[in-house]
């Protein structure tokens, strides 16, 4: 075996010792050569002392008889010493009696000397005679060159290190001889051993080198040894091993062979279908990517033309018509607005699909936007009569985070799929709050009717897009089956979870969970001052107890009283109360009768409500159309018995102009005339301009408040429009409201960019435009 020389054990010992031992002798060298610099430094200065001493007698009496011969001859005999380079004696006037001087010697080690020693050192002596030892008569001055002295001292440096560094050389040699016959030549020769026992079947032991019995390499013999005996044992086993091993092989082999043909033929079978999958997933990447263009297209293209429908008919349903005119145009309406529901459900579910969808997290009052939500579609369940009931509970907190969109969202769709299938009986919309969990807060949000009901096998396909319960229901009752799949994606998307229970011919349960943090819980609305009420409830119905739950929780002394409508009305003790609550048209007149002077407020749906000469004749003071918000039966309360009422009423119907000045840009005729009429109506001053690049020559002759900025135009569209705008000082701060039928996420986020505050997308209502003016230019 061949070991190269700088792997060995005696090398690697030798050059530890030799370096140990030659930084001790690289430091002791050092300590040497300070010590001698230190000595030599100040032989220089002694030797030139002991000169200039010898000299100092003649030379003072040579200043003292200013004989400049003598003068001459002193510093030439100074100049002999060999440091000296120039010599000179000065009188006491400053003049040279004598000098003389000669150059220094070259070499190329004089910067290390001159570094050491410094270059030169100038020696000045003041001359005296005895006689007159208060008299100056001059200086001896000396000038020496340190090199010789210097010189001198490198060479012993020199000499000191090479010798350090030769006997370290020395020592290693020696080092290495001994490590090499001590520790590496046995160890070496018991490798040899070792590996030629391969060869040799019958030695079963290895021999120990003479001399190491009873050291560490005898010790490592000894070991070796007993590891030989155990390594023979376990190689018996193994061989044995091997030979069960091989046998067990050639019965595995035949099956492994099958086993391969059958899966390569699989293999084969699972690569053709890997391709066709991967075909079909680009044709359905390739038509999703189609689908979301033409949606945007047709999104901009169907909304355009809706916003000026709905807007002019609702500009017109507030001019005076007859019964048979408002009818016909409040028919067109709705049918618009179901339009509009029907085009953002297929855009919401495309932006499912497209996996876009984003949530806000804002803060809401949650039971006043399922109350609003219960208000806009209680005139379908008054006209069906059908009670619709809106529960919330008392303990829920004022203010939720969450997104109120996606949620107005999911309850506006199950209310309208719960009046559509019920044509009698009630639609409750109950709102719980959970705290049970520890870990999270769920607020459940239950709608249940009393309609037809899903068969038990169709309830797993009813949250499929496009998808109802049963062919005929199309048929009977309409619609395309979106709202259901909206609200199962909108809930898994914010956490949450949707539930139905459901028994044919009985009815349905759609049960809402979300997981909503609390925001505020101090109620958004002032309870009412705490009086004595009477709640007159139907046999049968659910509006009154629900009441009577809120109004007790209000801190009210409550009753409830239960009719029917063939009863008398009944003479009973409680009815003597600081106001009567009353659930319908029919019992007003009955109770008209009586006469017992209490404050009255009918709750009914909005097209039960009375004319206002009849409910005056009827003591009736407030009409509230049910289900009524809790903020609005509240204020309704104490507005029973305040008598500035009336002048709260007709404030709010008194029209006034703002005085404030907007300017709307948009290049539709049609949805000018919407958008200016509305903006008239609500008493602000309209200037129209029919594209950007109009738009910016208006702002430059007027100032305007605000701007309502269509964002597709020609010329100049309403982006670049809003960004030139942006960088003009005079326009910076005035806001500017995207107008533009582009619904998309994507569309919002390039309004921002483009500097624009706010958003609105048509078609819109008169008052989404006027809360989006109240919010950047103030109420008025």
């Amino acid at each position: 075996m061949n070991i190269r020389f700088t792997d060995r054990l005696s090398f690697k010992q030798a050059r530890l010792g030799v370096l140990a031992a030659f930084i001790l002798g690289i430091l002791l060298g050092l300590i040497q050569v300070l010590v001698d610099y230190h000595s030599e430094d100040a032989a220089i200065d002694r030797e030139v002392q002991a000169q200039i001493n010898v000299s100092l007698g003649p030379a003072s009496r040579i200043a003292y008889n200013i004989d400049a011969e003598l003068a001459l001859e002193l510093v030439n005999g100074l100049l002999q010493a060999p440091p000296v380079v120039r010599a000179e004696i000065i009188d006491s006037n400053g003049v040279a009696l004598a000098s003389v001087s000669r150059p220094m010697a070259s070499s190329r080690y004089r910067a290390v000397s001159d570094a050491l020693f410094e270059r030169r050192r100038d020696y000045s002596q003041p001359l005296f005679v005895e006689h007159v030892t208060d008299e100056l008569l001059g200086h001896l001055v000396i000038e020496v060159d340190t090199f010789h002295q210097g010189a001198s001292f490198l060479r012993r440096a020199g000499l000191t290190m090479l010798s350090g560094f030769i006997l370290s050389l020395v020592l290693s040699l020696i080092l290495m001889v001994l490590f090499y016959a001590m520790l590496t030549k046995p160890l070496v020769r018991l490798i040899i051993d070792l590996l030629n026992m391969k060869a040799e079947e019958e030695r079963s032991r290895l021999p120990c080198p003479d001399g190491h019995e009873r050291d560490e390499i005898g010790a490592l013999v000894e070991v070796i040894n007993h590891q030989l005996q155990s390594i023979d044992v376990s190689m018996r086993q193994k061989l044995r091993a091997e030979e069960r091993l091989r046998q067990y092989l050639e019965e595995l082999e035949s099956i492994v062979e099958a086993r391969t043909t059958e899966l390569q033929e699989t293999n084969a079978q699972l690569r053709l279908s890997n391709q066709e999958l991967e075909l079909s997933r680009e044709e359905a990447l390739d038509m999703a990517r189609a689908r979301s263009v033409f949606l945007a297209n047709m999104s901009h293209e169907i909304r355009t033309p809706i916003n000026g429908l709905l807007g002019m008919i609702g500009l017109t349903l507030d001019s005076p018509l007859n019964d048979e005119q408002r009818q016909q145009l409040s028919i067109a309406y709705d049918s618009g607005k179901v339009l509009v529901e029907l085009l953002n459900d297929i855009l919401d579910l495309s932006k499912f699909e497209a996996g876009k969808l984003q949530l806000e997290h804002i803060a809401f009052d949650l039971g006043a936007l399922l109350e609003d939500t219960a208000s806009l579609l209680s005139q379908n369940a008054g006209k069906q009569d059908i009670e619709l009931t809106c529960q919330i509970d008392p303990q829920l907190p004022g203010q939720m985070y969450g997104d109120p969109t996606r949620i107005r969202q999911i309850a506006s769709n199950l209310l309208s799929n719960a009046l559509k299938f019920t044509e009698n009986g009630h639609v409750s919309l109950r709102l719980r709050l959970d705290t049970s969990d520890s870990r999270q807060q769920w607020v459940h949000i239950s709608v249940a009717d009393t309609g037809i009901g899903i068969a038990e096998h169709a309830l797993d396909s009813i949250f499929s897009p496009f998808t109802q319960a049963d062919v005929h229901i199309s048929r009977r009752f309409g619609g395309t089956g979106l709202g259901l799949a909206l609200c199962k994606s909108l809930s898994d998307a914010m956490g949450g979870r949707l539930q139905v229970i459901s028994v044919p011919e009985q009815g349905s349960t759609f049960t809402v969970s979300l997981p909503l943090e609390t925001a505020q819980n101090e109620p958004s609305y002032a309870y009412p001052t705490a009086r004595k009420v009477v709640v007159w409830n139907q046999q049968g119905r659910r509006q009154g107890s629900i009441l009577k739950e809120l109004l007790c929780h209000w801190g009210m002394n409550c009753e409830l009283l239960t009719y029917t409508p063939d009863d008398e009305p009944p003479q009973h003790p409680c009815l003597q109360a600081d106001v009567w609550l009353l659930d319908s048209p029919i019992l007003a007149r009955r109770l008209g009768e009586m006469s017992i002077e209490i404050p009255r407020m009918l709750i009914c749906p909005y097209p039960l409500l009375l004319p206002s000469d009849e409910a005056k004749s009827l003591n009736v003071q407030l009409q509230v159309a049910s289900p009524p918000a809790r903020a609005r039966l509240a204020r309704a309360i104490d507005e029973l018995f305040d008598n500035t009422r009336a002048g709260v009423e007709q404030e709010r119907n008194r029209a006034q102009e703002t005085g404030q000045h907007i300017l709307l840009v948009e290049d539709n005729m049609v949805n000018q005339m919407v958008a200016r009429g509305m903006l008239s109506r609500l008493g602000y001053q309209v200037d129209v301009a029919e594209h950007g690049e109009a738009a910016l020559n208006r702002l430059e002759q007027q100032g305007y408040d605000l701007v309502l900025m269509d964002c597709n135009m020609p010329v100049l569209d309403g982006y670049e429009t809003s960004r030139r705008m942006r960088t003009d000082p005079r326009w910076q701060k005035i806001p500017v409201i995207a107008l533009t039928a582009n619904a998309l996420q994507e569309d919002r986020q390039r309004c921002e960019a483009a500097g624009m505050n706010d958003y609105l997308a048509k078609p819109f209502k008169r008052e989404d435009l006027q809360a989006l003016l109240e919010k950047w230019l103030g109420r008025h």
